[in-house]
């Protein structure tokens, strides 16, 4: 069945990531590195931006970002627009962090689907591209673009 499936490659997913960042030394985990690329990319964005940046609820990222801030690779500044509103930059071993997860999270992705060939890879792609695409709004947390004026408007 088509859910069972899925259900299973996200397992095989987690644990090929949680094995990757083990044996790097860091127990980074698949949100966590996901938060830091978006806030790398979009410096200054709000959480809430950020949890539909990357599809998850709100509840959810919260303790995601609690997590890198412990971890010192995120810091929470004051919106000078909006001095209730908090935003979220990398700090000097958050670029670092993420510089130097950037090619292990690749490979992760590569052995992912180490099983398939390149066109199958590519097909396998297209098509869970175009499921989560025309399903986005059936998530509990739908993916959202993040939209140049979210993201700097602090």
């Amino acid at each position: 069945m088509p859910g069972h499936l899925i259900r299973r490659l996200q397992q095989i997913a987690s644990s090929i990531f949680a094995q990757q960042m083990k044996s790097h030394g860091t127990d980074l985990t698949s949100p966590q590195f996901a938060a830091l690329a978006m806030i790398h990319d979009h410096p200054r964005i709000d959480q809430a931006t950020l949890a539909g940046a990357i599809a998850f609820d709100r509840a959810t990222i919260g303790g995601v970002v609690d997590r890198l801030v412990s971890k010192g690779l995120v810091a929470r500044t004051t919106n000078p627009k909006d001095r209730r509103a908090r935003v979220l930059i990398l700090t000097e071993d958050g670029e670092a962090m993420l510089t130097r997860l950037r090619p292990i999270v690749a490979d992760c992705q590569d052995a992912i689907l180490s099983s398939l060939t390149a066109a199958e890879t590519r097909e396998f792609i297209r098509l869970a591209t175009k499921i989560a695409t025309s399903e986005n709004e059936q998530s509990r947390a739908p993916l959202h673009e993040v939209r140049p004026s979210e993201a700097r408007s602090a």
